[in-house]
């Protein structure tokens, strides 16, 4: 079974701890020599994977630049959990009411969505979708680079551990351009979506 390595994007605009950043948020200087500084990648690596929103993808295109390796899908399977409209652009003490009650039920009830968010299952289910599609992407490929965001990033290596993996993957630092190996789980036998993929 081929490698597939994981990266979390560079530094970005605006980020500050507990801030749910934008979706259009882009890629720092600071976040490109954070990826600068990530190379070389670990041998053996063949192709490179990302998420579509700009900071993963800006990062997927500086690391295709700077070693040659060529980017062969762009996947909303990669993308970070879907935070509700209503926290984009804040931080925790600016938190709105809605958001808060969210939070503390979401582990007792991990199918409860707030607002147009994610849910704890519905990521949960979206890592284990991403996790095919990542091996099938291997198998055609090689070894694989796939590069996301910090809470998808955590469920995905944290795959038996059900919905409360994203508790887990909140609490577990993952720094900027750093590289973890996907860790070898029984295969889930989750077909990816192939019509999530841009070629």
């Amino acid at each position: 079974m081929a490698d597939i390595w994981l990266m979390r994007h560079g530094a970005y605009e605006g980020h500050r701890p507990g801030y749910h950043a934008p979706h259009e948020a882009a890629l720092t200087q600071e976040g490109r020599d954070q990826v600068r500084r990530s190379l070389p990648l670990p041998e053996g690596i063949t192709a490179i994977v990302t998420s579509p929103i700009p900071r993963a993808r800006q990062t997927a295109t500086l690391v295709s630049h700077l070693t040659g390796l060529p980017i062969v899908a762009v996947s909303g399977l990669l993308a970070e959990w879907r935070a509700p409209s209503i926290v984009l652009g804040r931080t925790a003490e600016t938190y709105p009411p809605a958001y808060r009650a969210w939070r503390a039920r979401r582990l007792a009830n991990p199918t409860l969505r707030c607002e147009d968010g994610e849910s704890l299952t519905d990521l949960h289910t979206r890592a284990r979708h991403c996790a095919a599609f990542l091996h099938h992407t291997a198998g055609r490929y090689g070894p694989l680079l796939a590069v996301s965001h910090t809470l998808l990033l955590g469920v995905l290596t944290r795959l038996p551990e059900g919905p409360s993996a994203f508790t887990t993957a909140a609490k577990t630092p993952w720094q900027f351009a750093e590289l973890r190996l996907l860790p070898q789980v029984r295969h889930t036998g989750q077909r990816a979506d192939r019509s999530d993929e841009l070629r």
